[in-house]
C-alpha cells in the first residue's frame, strides 16, 4: 500500500495571515492531516484547499490546539444523486483525491510571525 507524508510548515506575516503551498503531488488520496501547533494564537482560522481545482480540503475557525482530521466529501451515484446509506440516510463519504496539485493552506488570524506544522498523510 502506498502512503507519503508531507509536511508543510506555515509562517504568518506581519498581519498574522500566510498563503502557502505543499510540494507538488503526482497522486495521492487525502488520508489524514496533522495540524502542529507551534505558537499561533487561538482562534486560528484555516482553509486547506486543492490548488488546481479549489476543492475544500479543510476549513475551520476558531482553532486553539493541536488537531488531527481526516477529511471526506460526498460520493455520488453515476446519475449525480447523492450516494446513501440505506439505512438511515447518512452521505456516504470517501477519501479526497489529488492528481497533479498542490495543497493550498491559507491562515488568518495566525498571530504576527507565529508558525505551526501541517502533516498530510496520503495513500
Amino acid at each position: 500500500m502506498f502512503a507519503k507524508r508531507l509536511t508543510v510548515t506555515v509562517p504568518t506575516n506581519g498581519s498574522g495571515a500566510a498563503t502557502v503551498y505543499s510540494d507538488p503531488i503526482d497522486y495521492g488520496l487525502v488520508s489524514q492531516i496533522r495540524y502542529l501547533k507551534v505558537d499561533y494564537d487561538n482562534g486560528s482560522t484555516f482553509t486547506i484547499t486543492s490548488e488546481a481545482t479549489g476543492e475544500t480540503i479543510w476549513t475551520e475557525s476558531g482553532v486553539n490546539a493541536s488537531a488531527t482530521r481526516a477529511p471526506r466529501q460526498a460520493t455520488h451515484g453515476t446519475d449525480g444523486a447523492a450516494s446513501l446509506f440505506a439505512g438511515g440516510g447518512a452521505a456516504v463519504q470517501d477519501k479526497i483525491a489529488l492528481v497533479n496539485d498542490r495543497i493550498k493552506i491559507v491562515i488568518a488570524s495566525g498571530g504576527a510571525t507565529k508558525t505551526a506544522t501541517f502533516i498530510f498523510v496520503l495513500t
